[in-house]
């Protein structure tokens, strides 16, 4: 009895916390009350783009900051979006854009710390100059993201949760790899996977992500569709990158299918009641909807023929033979005795072309092979984007009006004392033989040609710097900026074939930084271990684990996170008896770094679609040091740059340079 008195209410406690347990595992999680709201409005999986909610307009405070976001981004073109959004979390609201303005102008590297954009993000024509990923969120985005990572990593604590979304400017999508790295390492996800077959899927494919819900429609077949997660914003972004490019694909498919399924019925019934037609070119029996005519001779031509033809003309070998470049249409392919000199209109082209995959993509690329036939034939000069074909007439740059070059007065007397002491002894007879032989190189009209095409393209050269090198493409789908001189992307303030090697250490740095460095949820302040334990302390006050980013500032973690086994101080190695964080494991920082630089190398090279010289590696390594030595140095350091001999360019524009003004 006494026994039984004892154990009733133990077991009656046991069985109502397993009852409220079992209840909690039932029942949702609790949501805000905002949330509350969007999920009575909207349904609770989202299969279609009617059925996402209009984003809530954010507070004046979010607003307010991504205003002056965009104002900075504007203002320092080459410093990461990161660095501003640290500084206005950092200053109060009072005057903090002129605050900030101030100290990037007067101490930019206590701030900027190497976390600077280049290549093509370093564009100030660019029409957005701070993406949505980079912007400021609002409250109730960061709690739905937070949300939907704890709800798909269970086995994370809250607070790593937190500091690695706090590192993606909680960007679900962009933070759910480095999630999935920490996941896959835990214990929890160890055990789940061992009792309940648990898998992390890794696979950037729409189809296999885990958000993705395949149901069953009415009609039964199997459709994606997306939980709804109570934000309005967060439901848009996900629905845009995972749902709708499945949706794409289906639609795409479905009219090949829809279309093969049309013909294949039409040429039944055609061939019922013997109404096909012969191609001239392929002699195949077509329907009257898949045929063509020449605009001479009535020659019947199928879809195929024409296709086959146009891809030829495009991508092959059959430019010449098959496109009439006048009139833009395609030369009559009929195999007759006599060579037929009809042609089929571009309208019957277009027509044909739409029934293939990506004819579009053909088409714009037969009209760009038309318009650069054009602009060759017209003999104008050009200008060309680099990135694009877009090509502009080069007086739009150079007009006739503009001032001609004058010479330098102001060298006039150095030139005329430079010349009397060259005829001073001893320099009298080596002057007089190399006048002697420029005088009878001169005679030869082929050297004449060399020596003044090279010296006009010196003085056009001179006179492009004088009115500026920046060239805007007027194409709507590109509108990059690039320079006249180098072909490369603009960046304010631009020096010609040093950007791409300021771009590529850039980026290496960036990389670099961005493999090894924490960011502090609670003031998302960047900060890199060098040295000492995996207990960090941020400035404002929040300790966290550098390996797993747990929140260990409460009164029960601290180091008790970390394991107790006994171990020599600053022994990194993994325990063996349990499978807490080692309070002096380390990162293999070198071979982290080293594959983050491999990285950006090879990216770089992708873009530049080039290698690295000797003179460039140097570059790299000395810090830049080799190239700018010159720049302030006149007459033989001008002569001799790098003290290696000028190339004829090189002569010409300091010649150039030194005659006019």
């Amino acid at each position: 009895m006494f026994l039984s008195s004892l154990l009733r209410p133990s077991s009656g406690r046991n069985a109502s916390s397993r009852s409220n347990k079992s209840k909690s595992s039932r029942e949702p999680p609790e949501v805000s009350p905002s949330r509350a709201r969007s999920h009575d409005h909207s349904p609770q999986y989202l299969s279609d783009e009617s059925q996402l909610q209009p984003a809530n307009q954010p507070p004046q405070d979010v607003l307010d900051l991504n205003q002056n976001l965009e104002s900075l981004a504007g203002l320092f073109p080459d410093i990461q979006i990161e660095v501003f959004r640290e500084m206005l979390a950092s200053f109060s609201e009072e005057s903090r854009l002129f605050i900030i303005t101030d100290k990037l102008l007067k101490n930019p590297g206590e701030f900027v710390k190497g976390r600077r954009r280049a290549g093509e993000h370093t564009t100030s024509d660019s029409t957005t100059l701070v993406s949505r990923a980079d912007a400021f969120r609002t409250a109730e985005y960061k709690e739905a993201v937070r949300v939907l990572a704890m709800q798909e990593f269970k086995g994370l604590s809250r607070s790593s949760i937190d500091a690695v979304l706090s590192e993606f400017n909680y960007s679900y999508l962009d933070a759910r790899p480095t999630l999935v790295d920490l996941s896959s390492r835990s214990w929890k996800f160890a055990i789940s996977s061992l009792f309940f077959r648990r898998k992390t899927v890794t696979s950037a494919e729409a189809e296999t992500h885990p958000l993705i819900i395949w149901t069953t429609s009415d009609n039964g077949t199997q459709i994606p569709t997306l939980k709804a997660t109570g934000s309005p914003e967060l439901d848009r972004e996900l629905f845009e990158e995972l749902i709708m490019p499945i949706k794409r694909r289906e639609q795409l498919a479905r009219e090949e299918s829809d279309r093969a399924l049309a013909v294949s019925v039409l040429t039944e019934e055609a061939e019922a009641v013997e109404s096909t037609y012969e191609c001239s070119c392929c002699y195949a029996d077509v329907i009257f909807e898949e045929i063509t005519v020449c605009g001479t001779e009535g020659h019947m031509i199928c879809f195929h023929c024409v296709q086959h033809s146009i891809a030829e003309a495009v991508f092959g070998q059959g430019w010449q033979r098959t496109i009439e470049t006048e009139t833009g249409g395609l030369r009559c392919p009929a195999v007759a005795s006599a060579e037929c000199k009809g042609c089929i209109s571009s309208e019957h082209i277009h027509r044909a072309m739409r029934s293939v995959k990506k004819g579009d993509e053909i088409m714009r690329r037969l009209d760009q092979r038309l318009a650069e036939h054009g602009l060759i034939s017209s003999g104008l000069p050009l200008i060309r984007c680099p990135f694009c074909s877009y090509a502009e007439i080069d007086d739009l740059y150079m007009p006739a009006h503009a001032r001609r070059p004058k010479l330098r007065t102001s060298n006039l007397p150095t030139i005329i004392i430079t010349f009397v002491c060259f005829m001073l002894p001893p320099f009298t007879l080596p002057f007089m033989i190399i006048s002697l032989a420029c005088a009878t190189l001169c005679l030869n009209r082929l050297f004449r040609d060399y020596v003044s095409g090279h010296f006009i393209a010196a003085l056009d050269r001179y006179q492009r710097r004088r009115r500026g090198l920046k060239f805007t493409c007027q194409n709507p789908s590109c509108g990059r900026s690039s320079c006249l001189s180098c072909s490369k992307a603009w960046v304010d303030i631009h020096v010609c074939h040093e950007s791409s090697l300021v771009a590529l250490r850039t980026q290496v740095e960036q990389a670099m930084s961005m493999a090894v460095k924490r960011v502090c949820p609670r003031c998302s302040t960047s900060f890199v271990k060098t040295a000492g334990c995996n207990k960090l302390t941020c400035p404002c006050g929040y300790k966290m684990c550098y390996v797993c980013r747990k929140d260990i500032g409460t009164p029960n973690e601290g180091y008790q996170h970390f394991c107790q086994h006994f171990r020599p101080e600053g022994d990194g190695r993994r325990c063996k008896e349990c499978n807490k964080c080692n309070l002096w494991e380390a990162e293999n920082t070198d071979e982290i770094l080293r594959k983050a630089k491999a990285e950006a190398e090879r990216r770089w090279r992708e873009c530049e679609k080039r290698e690295l010289s000797d003179a460039e590696k140097a570059y790299l390594e000395d810090g830049g040091g080799g190239f700018g030595h010159g720049h302030g140095h006149s007459g033989m350091g001008q002569l001799l740059p790098g003290g290696k001999m000028p190339s004829i360019e090189e002569f010409c524009d300091l010649v150039i340079d030194t005659l006019f003004v």
